[in-house]
């Protein structure tokens, strides 16, 4: 799921620079929200994916233990990541990032203020922190992940109305070389109101091209027709992608926010990453690598 989320970081607060941490960011996840998330925390990112199977790995089964779950896939994400970087895999990408990073480095730490630790091509060892993530939804002691039909998309849909679903997303951050690594959860849960489970009766005009002859200008003939569309209908005629999203809905789109209550938690923790979460974990691998 995601949300809009209000940008909770100083514009001058870059926690890669706070940390003297190595930029820029490799994001292994090709998810917008995650990638609007950081831009909002003014980290800069180059992303490298590497997909793995999801759906073999964990356990699913009715009161599954969420965390644990999430946790296991951004681990997979990032043991495969690291495997591709590691055996040279990357090396195209990673330098792409560092000459982005080198042609903006003056610039990213004239906006910060402070000194920034970006690589640099010609150095001897590239250093990098690595991102990876994943989220479920959980509804009734069942784990769901992104629906594999607009029918499964609309029995999740069905529950939101009188079980209230919550989002358990995970972060991972790695330091490579040094394989230095850190992980967290972060939990919200969404109220919904009733209304989202509801359909409402929308006319299909299937003659509107044609002569008009014969009935009032915009009044109805024989060839129109109705028919009920619930919430995911209705996002589908706006071609929204919610096969794409744990649980099936988009919340910050403005057909679902009609018909959400209250939030508990974070918004970008709804949307798939916890900027509180992503602060604390780059301070505790700071912690760590100092203990080196």
């Amino acid at each position: 799921m995601s949300i809009n989320a209000n940008n909770q970081q100083s514009n001058n607060s870059n926690p890669l620079t706070i940390n003297c941490l190595p930029q820029p960011l490799l994001l292994g996840s090709a998810s917008f929200t995650r990638k609007l998330i950081l831009s909002q925390m003014n980290i800069p990112y180059h992303v490298v994916v590497r997909p793995i199977d999801e759906r073999t790995l964990g356990d699913r089964t009715m009161n599954a233990n969420p965390e644990e779950l999430v946790l296991l896939l951004a681990n997979a994400k990032m043991d495969k990541l690291l495997g591709e970087i590691e055996g040279g895999g990357c090396d195209g990408e990673l330098s792409d990032a560092l000459e982005v990073s080198s042609a903006s480095g003056s610039e990213l730490d004239d906006k910060n203020g402070m000194e920034s630790n970006n690589n640099s091509v010609n150095d001897n060892e590239k250093e990098w922190i690595i991102l990876t993530g994943d989220q479920v939804v959980t509804c009734q002691n069942r784990i769901l992940e992104k629906p594999t039909s607009i029918s499964e998309a609309k029995q999740f849909v069905s529950l939101y109305a009188t079980h209230p679903p919550s989002t358990v997303g995970s972060v991972v951050l790695t330091h490579f070389p040094s394989g230095i690594r850190v992980e967290g959860v972060s939990v919200a849960t969404i109220y919904f109101k009733e209304s989202v489970a509801h359909s409402t009766t929308t006319r299909i005009t299937t003659d509107e091209t044609t002569n008009n002859e014969g009935r009032d200008e915009g009044g109805p003939t024989d060839d129109d027709d109705s028919r009920p569309m619930d919430l995911v209908d209705r996002l589908l005629e706006q071609d929204a992608p919610i096969l794409s999203c744990a649980g099936g809905l988009m919340i910050e789109h403005p057909l679902v926010q009609e018909h959400v209550e209250r939030i508990d938690g974070t918004e970008d923790s709804v949307m798939g990453l916890s900027k509180d979460l992503v602060v604390r974990l780059l301070g505790d691998l700071k912690v760590r690598l100092d203990e080196r």
